[in-house]
Order: C-alpha cells, then sequence, then structure tokens
C-alpha cells in the first residue's frame, strides 16, 4: 500500500507538507498542492478511511433512506435517477452511500439508530411516508438531513415543480383546443395534493370547469388502477376530451384500457402523462408529458447534504425547487374549441 512516507520521497516533499496539501491545508500553495497530488495520484495512493475518520470525528458516508411506497425498489424510474445523480455528485465531494432502513440482521431498529450504527455523517431521504414518526424522529434527530418533495423547516429539501408542471400541461392542452380535462391523480401525498392545486388553479386561470367526477383517485405506477379510472371517466354522460395521468408507466393502463374500448389516441381521446421517462417516447404515438429533471435533483440533494455536514451549526437550510420541462408528444389532438 502506497504511504504519505513513500509520497514524499518520490517528490521531494517533507512527510507533513505532504500530509497537509493532501488535507487541503491553507497554508500549502496551489503549486505544490497540484504537483503533491500528481504525484499521490500516479502511485495510486488511496486515503485511508479508518484514519480520516479518526482525524476528522466524520465518516465521509452519507445515507440514503429509499422506502419505495410503489414496491419498485431501485427500478423506479424517477427515483432512480434522483439516486444516480445524488450518488455521482456524492462521490466527487468525497462520499460514499450507505442505504438505511427499519431492519438490521433480521431485527427492527429505528431509521436514526441504523444512521448512527453506519456512522453516517448525514443522510437524504426520498419516496416515504412523511408522517411516519421515525422519519419524523430522523428529522428532528440532530442528523443533517436532506428531504426529497416535502420540506421541513428544519432541514434542506429539494421539490420537483410539481404544481407549475402540471400548470403547463394543462395550458396546453387548452392551447390544443381543449376544455373538458380529466386528471386521474395518484394516492394521498404531498406530490399528488400540489399537482392537484396545480391542475386547478390553471383551470380556474383559463376559465376551465372542473365537473367532481373529472378528478378520479388513481395510483401511482399502476396500469390496472389507471385502466379501472379511465373506463370511469369514459363511461360518463359527459366524458373528457382528455385524460392526464399520474405517470407515464400508469398511462400505459389509460391506453390498453381505451383500446378495449374500440377507441383511439388521440383522434378520439387525447392523453397526457408526467415524469418524461424514455419510454414514453418509444411508443406510437408520442406521449405528451412533463418531463421531470431527476438527476438535477439528486446533484441539488448532494450538495445541499454536503453543505449541511460541513457547515455545521452555521448551516441554514435552502429549499431547491427544479422545474421540468414539457414533452408535447402526440397524444394531444388539436381541437377547434
Amino acid at each position: 500500500m502506497v504511504t504519505i512516507k513513500m509520497i514524499a520521497k518520490e517528490c521531494g516533499f517533507s512527510v507533513a507538507t505532504v500530509s497537509k496539501a493532501l488535507n487541503d491545508a491553507p497554508d500549502i500553495s496551489a503549486e505544490t498542492r497540484e504537483r503533491i497530488r500528481r504525484t499521490a495520484s500516479k502511485m495510486g495512493y488511496v486515503t485511508n478511511s479508518a484514519a480520516r475518520m479518526l482525524k476528522t470525528s466524520r465518516s465521509y458516508d452519507f445515507g440514503v433512506l429509499f422506502e419505495d411506497q410503489a414496491n419498485k425498489g431501485l427500478t423506479h424510474n424517477f427515483f432512480s435517477h434522483i439516486l444516480n445523480g445524488f450518488k455521482h455528485r456524492a462521490e466527487e465531494l468525497g462520499y460514499d452511500i450507505s442505504f438505511i432502513s427499519d431492519q438490521v440482521g433480521g431485527r427492527e431498529i429505528s431509521y436514526v439508530e441504523h444512521a448512527r450504527y453506519r456512522n453516517c455523517d448525514g443522510v437524504v431521504i426520498a419516496s416515504v411516508d412523511y408522517t411516519e414518526h421515525g422519519v419524523i424522529d430522523l428529522v428532528n434527530s440532530g442528523i443533517p438531513v436532506v428531504t426529497i418533495d416535502c420540506v421541513f423547516d428544519n432541514c434542506g429539501s429539494v421539490q420537483s415543480d410539481n404544481v407549475g408542471g402540471m400548470m403547463d400541461l394543462v395550458k396546453y392542452a387548452y392551447s390544443m383546443g381543449h376544455r373538458k380535462i380529466a386528471f386521474a391523480h395518484g394516492e394521498d401525498t404531498p406530490v399528488t395534493r400540489h399537482r392537484i392545486a396545480g391542475f386547478c388553479r390553471a383551470c380556474r386561470e383559463l376559465g376551465i370547469p372542473i365537473p367532481e367526477e373529472y378528478l378520479v383517485p388513481c395510483v401511482y405506477l399502476n396500469p390496472e388502477a389507471s385502466a379501472a379510472a379511465t373506463r370511469k371517466l369514459m363511461e360518463l354522460p359527459d366524458p373528457p376530451t382528455c385524460i392526464f395521468y399520474p405517470d407515464d408507466i400508469a398511462h400505459i393502463g389509460g391506453r390498453n384500457e381505451l383500446e378495449k374500448m374500440g377507441l383511439s389516441i388521440p383522434e378520439d381521446v387525447s392523453v397526457v402523462g408526467y415524469d418524461g421517462i424514455a419510454f414514453g417516447q418509444i411508443l406510437q404515438p408520442k406521449l405528451t408529458t412533463l418531463h421531470q429533471d431527476a438527476e438535477r435533483m439528486g446533484v441539488l440533494a448532494a450538495e445541499e447534504l454536503t453543505r449541511a455536514v460541513e457547515e455545521g451549526r452555521a448551516y441554514v437550510p435552502q429549499h431547491h425547487m427544479v422545474c421540468g420541462s414539457l414533452i408535447p408528444g402526440e397524444t394531444v389532438k388539436k381541437l377547434t374549441p
């Protein structure tokens, strides 16, 4: 194993100077630091994490709390992209990641206990029930935390602009001549409430009436539920001309159900998804949807958590909002209002 002493001998500096350069000491010039780091990299030097932890009282490890309510795990397209962005940016900033849960070795353990067991410097929380006591305890534990798509006063957060995204979709459907727009929305979560708010706000601004039966409860990432919601909407005495689905995967159920009913997209009825995953753009016709910048959300979460850890008591939480972008697709027909 390459040691600091070996690096010092190779580049002609003292052991103390090499140690300072590798630890970003302010009294080492940029030129000396770069020369020493170049030599260390060439020799294959890797920092001893145990020694670094003893010296800094930090593990340089971020915990990830990811309890997917849709039971898709790491195949969940939206959250997997968030975690991918988080992982890569955390590694660039010098941190590893560990998943935490409420189970260790077959026994139950709280999220706080697991984070401390892993010596996590901080934790990012994604896709959980934020009303759960264990989650609230973690947020209030004193461990630096960053949340995804939920806001607490005492920790940083990164949100997708669900209100703005839904308003953009409604305005697009309106521009295409649609005045009878239904929304098969996901289960009751902060994200769903924001999307319903955006939908209703845009409809109100545009003067579009929203019959109560046009707001239908559905389930995220569940084609069976969206199929049932679609049939319910299309069997109304005055069915919608355009149906919004909770996500791109759920819209598949609606698409299949419309086909069973002998209806085609977009000739007979228009459809809109949400998330902007690549799959929706492979289909024919291409899905009209809202692309969420999940990778960017993950990067911002890593940067915010790093700031929370490194600033300590001086840290003031920031709440980041990430805007999406409309993908017009081909599933919304142009009507004459």
